[in-house]
């Protein structure tokens, strides 16, 4: 048969596996650029995805009831996606794996590294700015932007200011530039997602945060 159900699963089965020998690949190759072990590195991916399970609330906000959620119809034609159910209040999370995680790590860094704090808050302050601009609400999902420009402006900026410590600077101003930029200077316009929750760093290993923290390294 040219399809069957047993081959849908091996085939999903096979990607999974792909994706994962992949990004443990690309992990390896940018913690070592870091100066980290392989054993540090599965570490820091174990963390990332245990903690990509876990979401610590933090606040409500009150949503904006006179503008009324315009759910793209691309993301309505999803299979898996449900409407958000109404309400006043949105509730905001962090989390683990996706935020706090990656934001510890770039801390870890900042203190490991011989980086002046007036490159660390340029990179940062940078990769910030962009990652604000590209950004913004699409809702009934959440805050959304290109992949690859704020990790190619993190691996810029880092060059550029110091081409010794170009893999820990990207790795900070790519992490910390989109995390203040793209969720914490955008969390008013979650209030016009619909939605009742919203969290930083929710897609755990996905994650704006994340991902372009790690592409920053292999970049620079």
């Amino acid at each position: 048969m040219p399809f069957s159900p047993l081959r849908l699963l091996l085939f999903i089965l096979a990607l999974a596996f792909l994706v994962v020998l992949v990004q443990i690949g690309l992990i390896t190759i940018a913690f070592d650029k870091l100066g980290l072990s392989k054993e540090s590195a599965y570490l820091l991916l174990l963390c990332t995805l245990a903690g990509s399970l876990i979401n610590l609330p933090l606040f409500s906000l009150k949503t904006d009831s006179e503008i009324p959620p315009r759910i793209p119809a691309a993301i309505l034609r999803l299979p898996f996606f449900k409407l958000p159910p109404a309400t006043d209040r949105v509730m905001i999370f962090v989390n683990i794996g996706g935020a706090v995680v990656p934001a510890a790590f770039s801390l870890y860094l900042i203190a490991h590294n011989a980086l002046h704090p007036l490159q660390v808050a340029t990179a940062v302050a940078v990769v910030a700015f962009i990652a604000n601009k590209i950004s913004g609400p699409i809702p009934g999902a959440g805050i959304g932007m290109p992949m690859l420009i704020a990790p190619f402006a993190a691996a810029l900026i880092a060059t550029l200011i110091d081409p010794q410590q170009r893999a820990p600077l990207a790795y900070i101003g790519g992490t910390l530039g989109v995390l203040i930029g793209a969720d914490l200077l955008r969390l008013n316009d979650i209030r016009k997602l619909g939605g009742p929750f919203a969290a930083i760093g929710g897609a755990g290993t996905f994650d704006g945060v994340y991902v372009t923290g790690l592409l920053a390294v292999l970049l620079a």
